[in-house]
């Protein structure tokens, strides 16, 4: 409601703006296995989240590894000569560890 001085009231309320589904995009998961669900409330729970979160940060984790198949590309796109199984263990490492 404007006041005489042509700004907004600020002892009138505005209305709510939600922007919980404009901040980060929904993923819906059907069909469940009922035992798959138990399991992963359970989890959620040993944590103190809730089941949201705990799917979030595991998603996350999930995300945060290369696949096989893209660490795969970038050994090989590497030059300069064969590589051994321990510089490729340490590259499979350094791979994982990176954000």
């Amino acid at each position: 409601m404007p006041s005489a001085q042509g700004g907004h009231d600020p002892m009138v309320a505005r209305p709510a703006v939600c922007l919980h589904t404009e901040s980060m995009p929904n993923l819906l998961v059907r069909d469940v296995p009922v035992d798959v669900h138990a399991e992963l409330q359970r989890r959620a729970e040993r944590h103190g989240q809730s089941l949201q979160q705990y799917l979030t940060d595991e998603l996350q984790r999930l995300v945060a590894r290369p696949e096989l198949d893209d660490l795969l590309d970038r050994i090989e796109r590497r030059r300069g000569g064969r590589v051994g199984l321990a510089q490729a263990a340490v590259d499979v490492a350094d791979g994982r560890a990176r954000p």
